[in-house]
């Protein structure tokens, strides 16, 4: 199998996994390749992995985001005389569109700031050093969120709150910082919130939809312009689809593990590759 081939699959089960467990999708993306002096790919395959992420999402769930669009669209009277809908998920996608608001402004400010600092070739120890730190103390914010949460009375998706929102929304704009997870940040501000675990996962998984539409949009936009390089073709098709597969399935079995586990087995992992990464860079590795 061709090399590039090969590295496409392993960073798109990378990617497929990550971007939905609690555990920082940017992280891997720059922390594989660091350890294994891989040198990056590049628009395409960026491309290709948010489009296989994006499917993801949208096929797992494809139900709640149909609900939420007719309930939207048949609220329409209500909204124009300023009223919330009564259709439960009308409101709940009115929310989530209030929420992406903070995390696209963030974006727009800082992204392109924080892209040159994580992603500069190569990664500079400075910036391993914060990633290591954001990993391990993002962590145990989550492990602190599930203690605080399961004090509560778990609230489901139909108890969601404006309030709420917010607290997720202004979560999820952290996620533009590698090694603070998007899922991580805004099942974390959930769980303070008294959602239940599968609850908190759920909702971050239907509040990443604007974001990684947004994010694929925008980079679709730009390789477009030019066209998928003829060398990158196979690179980009293997980025999709095991994106696409990975990441259904973690979707799948995140929200299955949460209804019956903590989240104690994610912190764990960030702590210790946390930890780890501190020793390499230590111990002088460079990748």
């Amino acid at each position: 199998m061709d090399t590039d081939i090969l590295r496409a699959i392993v960073l798109g089960i990378v990617q497929g996994l990550t971007e939905f467990l609690p555990i920082s999708s940017s992280a891997h993306l720059i922390i594989v390749p660091w350890l294994f002096g891989w040198e990056p790919f590049g628009l395409s395959f960026d491309v290709a992995t948010h489009l296989g992420t994006l499917m993801a999402v949208l096929v797992y769930f494809r139900y709640d985001l149909i609900a939420m669009i007719r309930g939207v669209l048949t609220s329409l009277p209500e909204l124009r005389r300023g009223r919330l809908p009564d259709d439960q998920m009308g409101r709940l996608g009115l929310f989530i569109a209030a929420a992406t608001i903070p995390a696209a402004i963030a974006g727009f400010l800082f992204e392109s700031a924080i892209d040159d600092y994580f992603h500069s070739d190569p990664v500079s120890a400075t910036a391993m050093v914060v990633l290591a730190v954001l990993l391990i103390g993002m962590g145990i914010l989550l492990g602190i969120a599930d203690r605080v949460g399961q004090r509560r009375a778990g609230r489901g998706l139909q108890q969601v709150t404006f309030r709420t929102v917010l607290l997720v929304g202004f979560a999820q704009m952290l996620a533009i910082v590698p090694g603070v997870s998007r899922s991580g940040s805004t099942i974390t501000a959930g769980l303070f919130a008294g959602l239940e675990r599968a609850t908190a996962a759920r909702f971050s998984f239907l509040l990443g939809v604007p974001i990684i539409l947004g994010a694929g949009l925008k980079e679709m936009v730009s390789l477009f312009s030019d066209g998928v390089p003829a060398n990158e073709r196979g690179v980009f098709i293997a980025g999709v689809l095991t994106a696409a597969v990975v990441g259904y399935f973690a979707i799948a079995v995140l929200i299955r593990y949460l209804q019956r586990h903590s989240t104690d087995i994610f912190v764990i992992y960030r702590v210790v590759i946390g930890l780890g990464l501190l020793v390499l860079i230590a111990a002088g590795f460079r990748g």
